[in-house]
């Protein structure tokens, strides 16, 4: 696999000066081989240089140190090989027939970062700390003018001291307090040096709470562009978020930080992978197939899995992608459940006239069209509803179990019309056998590369920190998962079983086996014994 990697993918390696470097393809076998042993630390794969065979051999005498291995994985050119060595596997799994190429299951799972348990950075906290410093800060600001210890400054928000106005302030605090110290070294007079020591006193304890307020403004300012989109980082590694992983071994619920892992998979097979700081998967599911067809293969026809249900996500898919979406929404199980589809009061089961657009609750009632409402989420994708409310619900005797709404409220309808009919174009899609039939598949595809990944390679925690980084080792694993699953299918590809020189081998092991067995047996066994059952347990 590492052999197919075209020569040009290795020009990011090549310098002029200095000591000869390691071949990136000899380093790339070196590591792959030691990550499909379970081992992962550079010191370990420095031991197993040095102790395997096998290791000896794929780096042909060569002993790389630790260091050398730790800087190569983590080496920004490593992220394109890595991406050949899946695309070149993939085109072999194809070439040999092992997958169908005619669906993608994607799905995500979180694993932990290499970073300290109570190292946590919380976006509310740092946003109430900041609030608290705008208002102490401008109080103080105020007494200064009041107190005539320095001049007014200019400022763009009146409302908050910006990083400017408090590095002025503080120099202004500065200079007052040095014309209040060459003042005191001047004078002779004792009381006079006393009066001016009792007027330094303020602005010193002014310029040391400033100074203070200064620090903490520049570190909330690097908080808050740590933070991006995401509520939470860690100290120890900035791009890890705080998530709830399934194995929590402080058993309190405690968020450990971790990354959230999308993975795309075929017949068991790693295919392509990214890494994404945000817990939920919905939100990952657009960026992932970007980076799939940008940068691993072709997308195709059908892509399965549950969880990304949205209505952004659909329509990227059907409309942006031309492509089939079996991906079940939030609802869906649910909408299939007896006790679902016989509650009269959800307006799914509720008469609807499509020539006068109106709706019909179980008292009779009718809800008419009043409206249309937009709605954006933080994130900026727009929706539009369609609302419908009932004229009176004020004597009605089911209002109890019709609405929640506050009394002399009606109850309302938000019909979102895309996103009902997105609904039914999945249902109708995995209602059909052939489509079905491919979502099925999508437990026992991806989730048990999950499993080998956790369980039987026993990669459960980063050994790196950042993004970047975290990639790369995470391309290792999952190769490793990749070439421990395809050997155990075929434990010999090369070896052709017609060959007579094999069998020839393998007869020639059985003799010897059955020799070395009876020399054994003569030794313990009376002759008498040997020679009666020498024809009913021939060796050979």
């Amino acid at each position: 696999m590492v052999e197919q990697i075209p020569d040009d993918a290795f020009n990011g390696f090549l310098r002029e000066t200095g000591c000869p470097a390691y071949h990136p393809r000899m380093m790339m076998k070196i590591i792959i081989c030691a990550y499909t042993q379970s081992v992962f630390s550079g010191r370990k794969i420095e031991a197993l240089l040095e102790d395997s065979v096998r290791m000896m051999w794929l780096a042909q005498g060569y002993e790389p140190s630790y260091r050398t291995i730790n800087r190569f994985r983590v080496h920004p050119e490593v992220k394109t090989l890595l991406r050949q060595c899946f695309v070149q596997f993939r085109c072999q799994l194809v070439e040999e027939k092992l997958i169908d190429d005619e669906a993608i299951f994607i799905d995500g799972t979180k694993i932990e970062a290499n970073a300290n348990k109570f190292t946590f950075v919380w976006r509310k906290s740092i946003e109430n700390y900041s609030k608290q410093l705008v208002e102490n800060s401008n109080k103080m600001y105020d007494e200064l003018l009041i107190q005539s210890i320095i001049p007014e400054i200019e400022r763009e928000n009146p409302e908050a001291l910006s990083t400017e106005a408090l590095n002025q302030i503080v120099d202004h605090l500065d200079d007052t307090v040095e014309t209040y110290d060459r003042q005191i070294e001047e004078s002779a007079d004792a009381k006079e040096r006393k009066q001016l020591r009792s007027e330094r006193k303020a602005p010193k304890q002014y310029r040391k709470k400033f100074k203070d307020y200064l620090a903490r403004h520049l570190k909330y300012q690097t908080a808050m562009g740590i933070f991006g989109n995401r509520n939470s980082y860690s100290k120890t590694d900035p791009d890890a978020t705080f998530m709830r992983m399934k194995d929590d071994y402080m058993r309190n619920g405690q968020l450990k930080a971790g990354y959230n892992i999308q993975l795309a998979t075929e017949g068991q097979y790693a295919l392509a992978y990214e890494v994404f700081p945000n817990p939920t998967d919905t939100r990952t599911f657009i960026p992932f197939l970007d980076t799939i067809e940008n940068h691993y293969f072709k997308l195709p026809d059908y892509i399965a899995d549950a969880g990304y249900g949205s209505e952004q996500n659909y329509e990227d898919v059907i409309h942006h992608r031309k492509r089939t979406p079996l991906i079940t929404y939030n609802q869906y199980r649910k909408e299939k459940k007896k006790k679902y589809k016989n509650n009269p009061f959800h307006y799914s089961n509720w008469d609807y006239d499509a020539e006068t657009d109106i709706f019909t609750c179980p008292n009779q009632q009718t809800l008419t069209f009043r409206y249309r409402s937009t709605k954006k989420d933080r994130y900026g994708y727009t929706r539009q509803f369609k609302v419908y409310e009932c004229d009176d619900c004020s004597d009605c005797p089911l209002r109890h179990l019709c609405t929640q709404a506050k009394a002399g409220n009606n109850r309302k309808i938000h019909y979102n019309e895309k996103w009902e009919q997105q609904k039914e174009y999945i249902r109708t899609q995995l209602s059909k056998e052939e489509t079905g039939e491919i979502y099925g598949k999508r437990k026992i595809d991806v989730e048990p590369v999950f499993g080998f990944l956790k369980a039987n390679l026993c990669f459960t925690r980063m050994s790196v920190r950042g993004t970047e980084k975290v990639e790369n080792e995470l391309g290792f694993a999952f190769l490793a998962v990749n070439l421990r699953k395809y050997t155990a299918r075929n434990p010999h590809p090369t070896l052709n079983n017609d060959d007579s020189s094999n069998q020839k081998g393998a007869n020639h092991e059985i003799s010897m086996i059955g020799t070395f067995f009876s020399v054994i047996l003569a030794g313990y066994v009376p002759a008498s014994f040997f020679v009666l059952k020498k024809e009913k347990y021939p060796f050979k």
